[in-house]
This record gives C-alpha cells, sequence and structure tokens, in this order.
C-alpha cells in the first residue's frame, strides 16, 4: 500500500517537473538564442553554426532552472493531492505525514545528484565543445562585414570599413586595415587598402574593388604604394576573433580543481604570471567561485524540499491557510536567490565559502527535526 502511494506520488511530482522544467527551457533558450543571432549578423558564422551553438546552451539553461523547477513542482504536487482530498485519506489510514516528508526528501537528493552530474560532467564538456564549434569555424556571411559608417573588427587583425553602401549592392569608399597578415595575398607585413567602389563576388567568397591603392609596410623596409584600377580580395576561409581559450565554465571540474591543488592559476590551461600576486588572487577566486557552484548549488535542492515539505503542517480550518502556499513559495525563491548570491562572494575568503556552504547544512536538520515534531503525535503505520 505505502510503495503505492510513493510511485504515485513521484508520477505526480515528475509531471509537473517535466512540464515546467520543458515550459521554461523552451522561453528562456527562445529568448537566449535570439540573442545568439549577433554570431550570424556580426560575426559571419553559418546558419547551421548559429543553430547548433544555441542548442548546445540548453543543458545550461536546464541546469539553472532546476532548483525553481523542483520548487514549483513539489508544491504543485502536494496541493494537488490536497485539493483532491488525497492527502486527508492518507492521514486518516494512518499514514504519518513524515513519511511523505521523507518521500519528498529522497526525491530531492536523486534530483541533488542529477544536477551534480550536469554541473561536474556534462555542463564542462558540452559548453568547451561548443567554443571549439566556434573556434573551427568559418566566416560564411562576407556581407556582414561590411556595415555603412561602421569600423568592423570581427576576423581578428583585420579592419573594414564603409562609407556608403547603395542599393544595387555596391560599396563606396572602402577601407581595409590588415595588421595581422590575414589577407597574405596582398602583403607578408601590414597594409591599407583604399577602394572608391566594390561589391562582394557572387560566390560571396570575395571583395571586388575598384580605383584605389594598397599601402604596403614590409618589415624593416618602408611604406610602398601599389594602386589598382581593379583588384579581387579572396575573404574565403577566414575565422572570427571569438575567444578561442576555455572560459572557466567551459573548463572540465577535474582540472579546476587540479589548478586549485596545485596552486596555478586558472588561465590558459592553469598557466600565469607566479609574479603577479593581484591576478593570482582574482584567478584563484574565480576557481573557488565555479567549484562551489558546481558542488554547492545542488545542495539547496533539498533544503527546498523541506521548505515545500511545510505545506503538509499548514491546517485548511486556519483562515490564513490559503497563503501559506504563497508564503513558503515566497520563502523557496529567496534560499535560491541567496544561494546565486552568496556564491558569487563565496571565493573571496575561507569565512566565506563556510557560510555559503552553512546556509543549506545548518538548516537542513533544523527544518528536519521542526517537521518530525510537528508530525510525532500522529499515528504511525
Amino acid at each position: 500500500m505505502k510503495n503505492r502511494i510513493y510511485k504515485y506520488f513521484f508520477h505526480e511530482f515528475i509531471g509537473y517537473f517535466l512540464i515546467i522544467l520543458f515550459a521554461l527551457t523552451a522561453v528562456i533558450w527562445t529568448i537566449q538564442a535570439v540573442n545568439f543571432l549577433d554570431l550570424v549578423t556580426d560575426d559571419g558564422h553559418a546558419f547551421k553554426i548559429y543553430f547548433f551553438y544555441s542548442f548546445l546552451t540548453i543543458s545550461k539553461v536546464v541546469t539553472k532552472l532546476f532548483p525553481f523547477c523542483f520548487l514549483i513542482a513539489a508544491m504543485l504536487t502536494i496541493l494537488k493531492l490536497e485539493k483532491d482530498n488525497e492527502l486527508i485519506i492518507l492521514w486518516t489510514s494512518g499514514l504519518n505525514k513524515i513519511h511523505i516528508v521523507n518521500l519528498i526528501l529522497r526525491i530531492s537528493i536523486l534530483m541533488m545528484f542529477i544536477q551534480l552530474i550536469l554541473t561536474t560532467l556534462i555542463n564542462p564538456q558540452i559548453l568547451n565543445y561548443s567554443r571549439i564549434l566556434l573556434k573551427n569555424s568559418q566566416l560564411q556571411f562576407i556581407p556582414s562585414l561590411l556595415k555603412e559608417k561602421q569600423f568592423n573588427d570581427t576576423v581578428k587583425g583585420l579592419t573594414i570599413f564603409v562609407n556608403k553602401k547603395n542599393e544595387d549592392g555596391t560599396y563606396e569608399n572602402i577601407f581595409i586595415r590588415d595588421d595581422g597578415n590575414v589577407l597574405s595575398q596582398i602583403s607578408s607585413g601590414s597594409s591599407t587598402i583604399y577602394a572608391k567602389t566594390g561589391y562582394i563576388s557572387q560566390d560571396e567568397n570575395g571583395l571586388i574593388l575598384f580605383d584605389g591603392n594598397v599601402q604596403k609596410t614590409e618589415v624593416g623596409k618602408d611604406v610602398n604604394v601599389i594602386k589598382f584600377e581593379k583588384t579581387i580580395i579572396n575573404l574565403s576561409g577566414l575565422s572570427t576573433k571569438t575567444t578561442p581559450e576555455p572560459k572557466i565554465q567551459e573548463t572540465s571540474t577535474k582540472k579546476i580543481v587540479a589548478c586549485l591543488g596545485e596552486r596555478y592559476l586558472f588561465i590558459r590551461g592553469c598557466i600565469s604570471d607566479k609574479n603577479n600576486i593581484e591576478l593570482k588572487k582574482q584567478f584563484i577566486r574565480q576557481n573557488k567561485i565555479e567549484i562551489n557552484k558546481r558542488f554547492g548549488m545542488p545542495i539547496f535542492i533539498p533544503l527546498i524540499a523541506l521548505i515545500t515539505c511545510l505545506l503538509l503542517s499548514s491546517r485548511n480550518e486556519k483562515k490564513i491557510s490559503g497563503y501559506y502556499k504563497y508564503f513558503y513559495f515566497f520563502i523557496g525563491v529567496v534560499i535560491i536567490i541567496s544561494a546565486e548570491i552568496t556564491v558569487r562572494y563565496s571565493g573571496n575568503s575561507i569565512n566565506h565559502t563556510a557560510i555559503y556552504y552553512s546556509i543549506p547544512i545548518g538548516l537542513l536538520p533544523l527544518i528536519y527535526l521542526y517537521l518530525i515534531r510537528t508530525f510525532k503525535y500522529e499515528n504511525l503505520n
């Protein structure tokens, strides 16, 4: 009998949890995907790269929403069973409320481990892969480099300025500054190209320029000026200057722990200037914060679970019983927000780290003991 009740409660909870998680993830991911359109419009990546990169960020969104979705799902499950008088049937049949509390707590521990796997293993790998995807992708939309009255430096070492874009697709007064030897077909050193007019080739791989000149600065030599009536610049195969090095959230947990253990710093594979004390403190702090995010945030899920269990202690006959759900929901949201805020300061010192972990670890036994004391006079099954 008890196992059937547990399965029924678990199925109700999972149903609510998955629906809420899917709905919120879809909304947030859509908004985020719109922001990523800059990868196409500004950086010139292909739509295929854009969609794939956007899709890979879903795991990060899901991880962030885990505690909040758990809070809503747990409260909706309890309120639904209470509204249908199913909880009253359970209580009158002799089932102690603490059994339901233990069930919710066990579910929260399961969710905590799932989030731990996401934060420590899956997310870093997926985010790092998305970074490699951008790093290895080539610029596909040459027109995105040519924006009227804007200096475009999407490609590292290359700056392009267009004074005017005509309706027929031609451009006027085109300036190109190559400081990184990007256009190797023009010069082996830095160069400046000016053209009165130009347009993009049909295959969108080249820029055809008219009536201009190339100012080449060879290493150790003077500036040479070469005039031209027509020239073609091959822009195919260019890569954008998207950060090639992985950010800290894109680095494996094993590597970050190893960096801290060896007292190195997180910057380009635990390499940094050991003589720069301020830089050293900054990156050690970032390492600690990231570790606390990955291992600390999931611990708050059991605490949220016990907060929702306080709904079981409310009495329907009280006039203010209808407001308890709002009050406990507010407390749950405050805990989630507090976790997000305190983790940002957890890397400052050992005391800050201790305060961060003491919130869930300290409150968990207190609330659980309160629930046991509240339900101790009820009949045990």
